[in-house]
């Protein structure tokens, strides 16, 4: 995982490694390298080997300088388009030239006939006009500069790849705000730590692909403990999947125990169940209202099944000792995939909370259910994960989901806090808090996930871990970055987000799990 920080947490960092002996030069050098791998590895893959940078006066524009120069020396045609930068007596200018680059001033190009020459003669463009400590609205220079960049964007016909140097210029790196002019990179690397308002609306939909480079600053810097927001990435995946002995049985991956299903929501229970067994349990057991049973069995013939008392389909208060009897194997429990919102349901749940003392998910439905339960938090024992989507974050705390969108993270965090509790609240960049103040962030918004199903989903994967010995919050996020991944891959697969099914999502898992291991251990 990447730590997250605000623009006042970052200066602090660099601040006190230089403190420590790791200069604001070497960390633009280093920076600067970073930027140049990626071009020598991105170039070499794709047999290109021309890169400029607009180049403004800070240090992101420093950053870009080093990289060019870099490049330069490797053989590269480069070319630097400076920005309110001066050719004489700037040391990063004066290297780049010496390295045998070209430069060009926005001062001495009024018509952008150079920027468009630049422009269409280069494969890679490195964005180093503004940094993150810009404020908005921008100046009249770096404005112009970005929308004649996207006009020639529009007009030729290969334009480069764009990638944004720390942050997209004209993004505000605190609250995610973006002036109109904000390009959209392709790629952007970020220098040693995501910046906040990067994982923000508007702001993301500018950033592309995020990375973040290593910079050198030390791991020991106090500074780096007053971030406690992460983002995940896929080693957080690999890091939480439980191992694979060649010696194990089904007992060594658990028992994941669902409660799902009512007659108007079938689905919802085939969904979470098959997710629970994609993601590694050894055995799922899907605890359903009795009507379900002959029109899921077939669907799912490696469970195991508890058919449970019903009123007119939907689970009975009394069902809950018919639970309680079956859990001998179980080793987490999830319910509220499709349960509906009949009060005999909530009667059950209310009897079942009292007693259980098992690892525990709640999604969907069994939220909802949570809000008739007098003091639900003191009944659950241990700390449960709970996945709320804003309407249903929205009912469990009477915060209009507006609000709740306006303040994903602290709203999480609250919340987590003050009902002791993992909280998953879903969405485009969902947010997972645990009590403790940490959190972490899920750097993908798609709508190839907005639809009917993908939650059931997500607590399939998150019980489906949890089952096999996974802690809570580690079981939470690595369950919601496997969603997610398994999202956009089924919408590159399918190649409409408007046609992504549930289905398709869970179907996508196994393909991303084998991905990512095949790619640690070299494989293709």
């Amino acid at each position: 995982m990447s730590k997250v920080v605000s623009i006042s947490q970052m200066r602090a960092l660099e601040k006190e490694a230089d403190a420590k002996g790791l200069s604001y030069a070497r960390m633009m050098a280093n920076a600067g390298g970073a930027l140049a791998d990626f071009a020598m590895t991105f170039g070499e893959k794709n047999q290109l080997k021309s890169a400029m940078a607009v180049v403004g006066s800070g240090n992101n524009g420093g950053d870009a300088l080093v990289a060019l120069t870099i490049l330069a020396e490797e053989g590269w045609a480069t070319r630097a388009y400076l920005v309110g930068r001066r050719v004489t007596g700037d040391a990063l200018v004066k290297e780049y030239l010496k390295a045998g680059g070209e430069v060009s001033q926005f001062a001495n190009d009024s018509d952008f006939e150079t920027l468009e020459d630049f422009l269409e003669n280069s494969d890679i463009l490195f964005d180093g006009l503004l940094g993150t400590g810009i404020k908005l609205p921008l100046r009249k220079d770096a404005a112009l500069v970005l929308s004649e960049t996207r006009r020639i964007f529009d007009e030729i016909p290969y334009p480069p790849f764009l990638v944004a140097v720390d942050c997209p210029s004209g993004a505000d790196c605190d609250t995610g705000e973006c002036a109109a002019e904000t390009l959209a990179a392709d790629l952007t690397i970020s220098m040693a730590a995501v910046k906040r308002g990067l994982l923000k609306f508007p702001a993301f939909e500018r950033v592309g692909i995020l990375e973040v480079a290593d910079i050198g600053l030390p791991e020991d810097l106090k500074a780096w403990k007053t971030s406690t927001l992460d983002m995940a990435d896929e080693e957080t995946i690999l890091k939480n999947l439980p191992s694979r002995p060649l010696a194990a049985h089904k007992g060594t991956f658990g028992c994941a125990f669902v409660i799902a299903g009512s007659a108007p929501y079938t689905g919802a229970a085939l969904l979470a169940g098959k997710s629970a067994y994609r993601v590694g349990a050894g055995l799922v057991t899907l605890a359903i209202p009795q009507p379900l049973h002959a029109a899921l069995a077939g669907h799912l013939p490696e469970a195991t099944w508890l058919t449970l008392p019903h009123e007119n389909g939907f689970i009975a208060a009394e069902a809950s000792a018919d639970v309680m009897k079956n859990l001998n194997r179980a080793t987490a429990v999830l319910f509220g995939p499709g349960l509906g919102e009949e009060s005999t349901t909530s009667a059950f749940i209310e009897n079942l909370l009292g007693a259980l003392d098992l690892p525990l998910v709640v999604d969907a439905d069994g939220l909802r259910h949570l809000t008739r339960v007098e003091d639900w938090k003191s009944k659950i024992k241990g700390t449960a994960i709970l996945t709320p989507h804003p309407g249903e974050m929205s009912a469990l705390t009477g915060l209009t989901v507006g609000t709740i969108q306006s303040n994903r993270e602290e709203v999480a965090l609250k919340y987590a806090k003050a009902w002791n509790q993992v909280v998953v609240l879903k969405g485009a960049l969902t947010v997972i808090a645990e009590p403790s103040g940490r959190a972490t962030i899920i750097p993908v918004a798609t709508p190839a996930l907005a639809r009917a199903g993908t939650g059931d989903v997500l607590a399939g994967l998150i019980v489906g871990l949890r089952a096999q010995g996974v802690e809570a919050y580690e079981s939470a996020v690595a369950g919601a970055m496997i969603h997610a991944q398994a999202g956009l891959l089924a919408e590159a697969r399918i190649g409409a987000t408007e046609s992504v099914l549930a289905n398709d999502v869970l179907e996508s898992v196994p393909e991303l799990l084998r991905r990512l291991k095949n790619r640690t251990m070299g494989g293709v």
